[in-house]
């Protein structure tokens, strides 16, 4: 077997690895023998030169394999499903989809992420309630699957430990936009939980990793094929990602507003999304004849009842009190008696009248985030009641000093550099102008077809 450095020597050279190869590599990732800088020269040589499609599943399944690999019960076959998203601004998909298709019969061991630099986290969300606790183990997991449908929880220490110490050495090592080792760390960590289907919410635009959707979409179709080379049905959505998903952005203002959507009041971007994902899922495993009726029975769980009553079977089981999540989950709930609300909040207001034509998500995200809403590295606190709410959407035609934009803060106050920031992310025109209507979120569908 090659040495470390001519395994480094080759790939830098615009080789392709072996599978023994890369199966070394891991090893030596995994049990710590490889030296940082050794790990960090292979991953910039992977970075500059990139993967074959074989490279990358092999690379996959070989991360996926360096941890404990789920197992679940035999009468589970083919319900065990899951979503991941590439992130974005305001994107609380996961808090309404999981519980949504729990009320569908399925199983659901979404293992999430946190925040970082101006994407939200959906583990920060559901830590700004009280007692939600996100961190469990797979026994548990099991346990809150086999009683509720669904748990949303952070990684646990065995799973895929090889893409934990990539990971960090990818985010020092400006390698984090390599498509090959983006795919390898989150397909890995799904094929870790032994799914069925998985679905994938690939974003372009301003506020997203992908500016465009060229790049989204080559994103999307290789990680559909490395998916699908591990035996699990993956299909993906390519959705837009220049303004905000929903009206709020901001850890505890978001849970208000996933509450508000499995009560049936949801934004119609959100519900657009939830019912797609949702309605993919069940059509690639085969319980419903086409996405249409897949949506039709996700959109029913949502609106009658069902998804949040098993939000809050999930808030309980994960360590929200029966009081709490019976608060929260009411029909007229007074929410900021249970999270915590901002000691200050501030209306924006327009300079002028005109149409709304644009928000920019990635403004709003900003200054959030310079605000406490995220952090800039791992391990850093989040304030979460810090956020934003919309008061306008796309096309509506607004007067002088009406009220656009509510911002909610603590101290010290935002100065006025960032709200002058804030006012820069709203964009006014006249009814001429077309781009001001609304458009779908999601443009493009990837099916499970899509193969090595």
């Amino acid at each position: 077997m090659s040495s470390i450095p001519d395994l480094i020597k080759k790939k830098r050279d615009g080789g392709a690895l072996s599978d023994e190869e890369i199966k070394a590599f891991i090893a030596r990732v995994t049990d710590k023998t490889i030296q940082d800088c050794q790990t960090g020269a292979m991953l910039m040589a992977i970075w500059q030169k990139g993967m074959t499609a074989e490279e990358t599943a092999t690379l996959t399944q070989e991360m996926m394999s360096s941890g404990e690999v789920m197992s679940w019960p035999k009468e589970w076959a083919g319900l065990v499903v899951d979503k991941h998203s590439t992130g974005g601004v305001g994107d609380k998909v996961s808090l309404v989809l999981a519980p949504a298709l729990a009320a569908c019969g399925y199983k659901v061991p979404m293992i999430s992420g946190r925040g970082l630099a101006h994407t939200g986290g959906t583990l920060d969300k559901l830590e700004s309630i009280p007692g939600f606790n996100i961190q469990q183990s797979i026994d548990q997991i099991k346990d809150i699957m086999d009683s509720v449908g669904c748990c949303i929880v952070g990684q646990t220490e065995t799973l895929v430990p090889a893409d934990r110490v990539l990971y960090g050495v990818r985010d020092v090592t400006s390698t984090v936009d390599s498509l090959p080792l983006i795919a390898g760390s989150i397909i890995s960590k799904k094929g870790a939980e032994s799914l069925s289907a998985l679905v994938l919410d690939v974003k372009f635009g301003r506020a997203a990793l992908y500016k465009d959707l060229d790049s989204a979409r080559e994103l999307a179709q290789l990680l559909v094929k490395v998916g699908n080379s591990l035996g699990m049905r993956t299909g993906a959505a390519l959705s837009s990602m220049d303004g905000t998903i929903g009206r709020c952005v901001g850890n505890s203002l978001e849970v208000i507003e996933c509450l508000e959507t499995l009560k049936g009041n949801g934004p119609d971007d959100l519900m657009e999304l939830v019912q797609i994902l949702g309605g993919l899922l069940l059509e690639m495993t085969g319980s419903v004849s086409d996405l249409s009726e897949g949506r039709r029975r996700i959109s029913d769980s949502v609106i009658g009842g069902a998804a949040l009553s098993k939000f809050q079977a999930m808030m309980e089981a994960q360590g929200v009190s029966r009081e709490a999540a019976g608060t929260l989950c009411s029909a007229h709930a007074d929410y900021h008696s249970v999270l915590r609300r901002a000691e200050h909040r501030r209306h924006l207001e327009t300079p002028a009248d005109g149409d709304v034509v644009d928000v920019d998500g990635m403004i709003l995200a900003e200054v959030l985030h310079q605000l406490g809403a995220g952090r800039s590295k791992s391990g850093e606190p989040v304030n979460h009641s810090v956020g934003a709410k919309l008061l306008v959407s796309l096309g509506q035609k607004v007067k002088k000093g009406a009220a656009w934009l509510e911002l909610h803060y603590e101290d010290p106050a935002p100065t006025a550099d960032q709200i002058s920031r804030l006012q820069s992310a709203l964009t006014l025109g006249t009814d001429t102008q077309q781009d001001a209507q609304p458009q779908t979120v999601v443009r493009e569908l990837i099916s499970p077809q899509e193969r090595l």
